[in-house]
Parts: C-alpha cells; structure tokens; sequence
C-alpha cells in the first residue's frame, strides 16, 4: 500500500541514488512506526535487482534487517511510550482513542500472528511493534514472530518483484499490490468493527424486550416483529 506523499518516480530516484541504503533505512522506518511507504521501496529495490542494478541478496538482506530492526525499535517506542505514543501515531490515520483502544483489545488475543501476518498489511506493518510492546508481548516471543515475519513479508516482496518485474511493469506491480493491501485492509478493519456492532445490537434487543412487556400489545409485537427481526441478524 504506497502514501501520495511520495511518489514511485522519487522511491526509484532515491534507490538509484543510495541503494541499499535506502532499502535498509526506508523499509526500518516504515516498522519503527513511520508512515514511509516500505512495501514500495520493497518492490522497487527487488524489481532494481531483477534489472541487475542491484544484488538481489543484498537487497533482500536489507529488507530483512530493516524490518527486523523496524519492528524491535517500534516494540520499545510501545513500551516505553505507551498510548500517547500510539495515538499520535493513530492521528496521522484518523484513528481515535476508542480505534486504538479496540484494536489493542484484538492484538492481546492474536499477538502472534498480528506480529507475523502483520508484515503484509500496510497499517498493521506500522502499528504492529509498537502495540506489541504496549500490550506487554514477552519480548522474546515478539522478537521470534517479529523475525519470522519479516523473512516471510521480504523473500515475498522482493522475490515477486525481481521475477515478475520482467514481464510487468513496476507502476502496475506497485498497483496490484497497493489494491490487495487495501482489501486486506478493509477485512481487518470489518473483523475489528462487526463484533462491537453485533454486542450492541444484542444489547439493543434486550432493552427492546424488557420494554415490550410492560404493554399488552408489546406481547404481540415481540413475538411477530422482534424476535423474527433480530434472528436474522445475529444468532441467539
């Protein structure tokens, strides 16, 4: 998933320029919790080393240690900072408090496979380390998944790049892969949504009942209209 703020044509500029350098720093900000747009310089410096301006091992060690290294440094930033840390970094995204909050509540019951699947969401890419350490993940599991992650996310990227690179080009592989991450985005966002939605609806039924039966006619209306209305909705 690439930011507008920096275009493909300045990420290749920049490879072009500072090479493995760029790869390292860009894809170790991005995890450190920095809105730098990794997967891009990710694909872009395997596509560079398909064209054999770079080593593709280089590359891929770049891409790994970055990430690694990323993710450890955001996993302190989340321990030390806490949520004031996070919630300006949720600013930048529009993310309020109670987002936060929620998503928080979601990592603690999958923090391994946050940490890990993570890696291919752009978002999650940045918040995973610091929410990792301010949901007091035991360092040694997070570091585990951390780099399990990143060798999983950096062989896919890289090695998608620099073999598909030949035959499609770079704008449209940024493209395809801008448009998965969206999508991924968007059903982690509903897993994170449709519980509280569904609690509250159930919520809402339960008050509706207790005050249906206070009149004769609600009696009636419970059994033909609420009851009916709300089973098809969630499953009592």
């Amino acid at each position: 998933m690439s930011f507008d703020f920096i275009s493909l044509e300045a990420i290749q500029n920049l490879a072009h320029t500072y090479g493995y350098w760029f790869i390292f720093f860009g894809i170790m900000l991005e995890n450190a919790g920095i809105p730098i747009p990794g997967e891009t310089i990710t694909l872009v410096g395997g596509f560079f080393a398909g064209s054999g301006e770079l080593s593709y091992a280089l590359v891929l060690a770049c891409a790994t240690f970055g990430a690694i290294i990323g993710d450890n440094c955001g996993y302190w930033i989340g321990r030390w900072g806490g949520i004031k840390v996070l919630e300006k970094i949720g600013k930048l995204f529009r993310l309020s408090h109670e987002d936060i909050a929620r998503a928080r509540e979601k990592f603690i019951g999958n923090a391994d496979r946050a940490v890990f699947f993570g890696r291919f969401i752009a978002l999650l890419r940045i918040f995973a380390g610091p929410m990792a350490g301010l949901s007091g993940m035991p360092y040694g599991r997070f570091l585990f998944f951390n780099a399990a992650g990143a060798i999983a996310w950096s062989l896919t990227m890289t090695g998608l790049a620099y073999f598909a690179g030949s035959f499609i080009p770079l704008d449209k592989l940024v493209g395809y892969m801008t448009r998965f991450g969206i999508f991924a985005l968007l059903a982690v966002f509903t897993w994170l949504s449709v519980p509280p939605l569904l609690r509250s609806l159930k919520k809402w039924r339960a008050i509706a009942l207790s005050q249906l039966k206070f009149f004769p006619v609600g009696q009636l209306a419970k059994v033909v209209i609420v009851n009916p209305w709300m089973r098809r909705i969630i499953k009592l």
